[in-house]
């Protein structure tokens, strides 16, 4: 795994998300500071847009703009001093989360949210409002965010989510915040944000492991324990059918305390994941994952799983992070790419069709992982909302993918769940208002901050996003 750096050089580049499944190219500008960005924005370069961009880690095309300017912020990679009274910490948008663990861990603070990989900028973190393991006790990123700048084309904005005060201007304030979190970049640009941490001991999780042989017994078992746990996911099987459907592996735990370890592993500080030296080279065969090697390697994943086991202390990299222990993993999709597809419901019947339909059309998914969501936040486009939240990674080709996810984007949209679109990159424009109905309170904040629409991404354009304005 290489260090967190400046991904692109300024010019003319073709980007690609993490799925790498629809490149297009665009103008990407890596300003130096602040001060930078804001002049970036009050007079925008000529093109189709403008749009941040962090570590690359969307799936789809959230942070392209095909014919504009994309704003890299790997400079913007500060970390500053943590409030030990309070756990709160002044960040610089272009630093990964990579970066304040190594700053934070020893002083013996973590992340209070951190999604399936720690290379993700902050900035990224609020755009997305990501979430993790334990949203259903502790919500998304943006709930732990305590300030943040904002450049606008109409201006700089501090923001500071609930301060004390009466009037127009600090509704107005909080409306753009909470527009911001989970906005995709479209209200402007996070050049640093104030996060609140989460008190730890050690480096180590104490993780309790169950297998199930169906999906009712796992959604059940999640049902009934999980506010024991302040993490819980469980690994699906998408692939088994009949009495097995849905088969899962639950893992759930909470950060080991230090009279948890052996006596040999108290002494010293926590210490921050390290880097990796795996590395996928190039990308794999274009039948490598196909419904008869991912059936095979889920068979062996669910057999390998222990039945029960209490209290295993584990390393956060293996709990959190696993696949961050292999550079450019996502090669191994091939040269077509994969498609990470999530969404959230509140019924759990919905859940188990769309497995049922998943396994019966032997659409091959490498990972599936299915959480709980507790309450959601007031950003109009943030994606958790209470239910059960399933993601998939499938490799591109399979002839029924599209039509198979259509339809399930429809039974989701008609049980009043969403799809997010951190990792989208196929959903249909006319689905999109009814999975996010507040569309029109993001879109009257973008109107005041963005008069012109300027800000614009290859997402906004697909998904019918962009605010009107006379092209260049």
């Amino acid at each position: 795994m290489p260090e967190p750096g400046p991904p692109y050089r300024p010019g003319r580049r073709v980007l690609r998300g993490w799925g790498r499944t629809a490149p297009t190219a665009a103008d990407v500008v890596l300003p130096a500071d602040e001060a930078r960005v804001a002049e970036l924005l009050a007079d925008p370069p000529p093109g189709t847009g403008v749009v941040p961009r962090g570590l690359g880690r969307s799936y789809g095309d959230a942070a392209q703009c095909a014919g504009g300017t994309v704003v890299d912020l790997a400079q913007l990679d500060w970390v500053g001093g943590i409030d030990e009274a309070t756990g709160e910490v002044e960040v610089g948008a272009g630093a990964s989360l990579q970066r304040l663990l190594e700053h934070a861990l020893p002083r013996g603070w973590f992340l209070p949210v951190t999604p399936g990989t720690r290379l993700v900028t902050v900035g990224g973190a609020v755009a997305a409002d990501v979430h993790g393991k334990n949203h259903h006790r502790d919500g998304s990123f943006a709930r732990h965010v305590t300030a943040l700048t904002l450049a606008t084309p109409n201006g700089v904005r501090h923001l500071v989510p609930g301060r004390r005060g009466r009037g127009a201007a600090k509704a107005e304030d909080d409306a753009l915040f909470w527009a911001t979190a989970g906005g995709m970049g479209l209200t402007g640009v996070v050049t640093r944000a104030t996060v609140r941490l989460l008190p730890v001991e050690t480096d180590r999780m104490l993780v309790d492991t169950d297998r199930y042989d169906d999906l009712g017994a796992v959604m059940a078992a999640m049902e009934s324990g999980d506010d024991g746990y302040r993490y819980s996911v469980a690994w699906v099987d998408c692939t088994a059918t009949g009495r097995h459907t849905g088969r899962a592996v639950l893992t759930r735990g909470d950060h080991a305390r230090r009279e948890d370890l052996p006596a040999r592993r108290r002494e010293g500080l926590p210490r921050a994941p390290g880097t990796s030296r795996l590395r996928i080279p190039r990308p794999g065969p274009r039948h490598l994952l196909n419904p008869l090697t991912v059936a095979a390697f889920n068979e062996l994943w669910f057999r390998h799983a222990p039945r029960h086991r209490v209290a295993e202390v584990l390393p956060l990299a293996g709990f959190f992070h696993p696949l961050d222990g292999v550079a450019d993993w996502n090669l191994l999709y091939g040269e077509r790419g994969f498609l990470q597809y999530q969404f959230v419901v509140a019924d759990g019947d919905v859940v188990a069709r769309a497995i049922d339909q998943l396994a019966a059309n032997r659409v091959p998914s490498f990972l599936a992982v299915l959480k709980r969501f507790g309450p959601g936040t007031p950003g109009p486009l943030s994606f958790p909302t209470p239910g059960w939240t399933l993601a998939l990674d499938v490799p591109m080709g399979p002839p029924a993918l599209g039509a198979l996810l259509d339809r399930i984007d429809e039974m989701v949209a008609e049980a009043g769940g969403r799809v997010y679109l951190a990792k989208d990159a196929r959903l249909r424009p006319d689905l999109v208002r009814t999975m996010y109905p507040r569309l029109d309170e993001l879109q009257h904040v973008r109107r005041r901050v963005d008069p012109a629409g300027v800000l614009r991404s290859d997402l906004s354009r697909r998904l019918g996003l962009d605010l009107d304005r006379k092209e260049p």
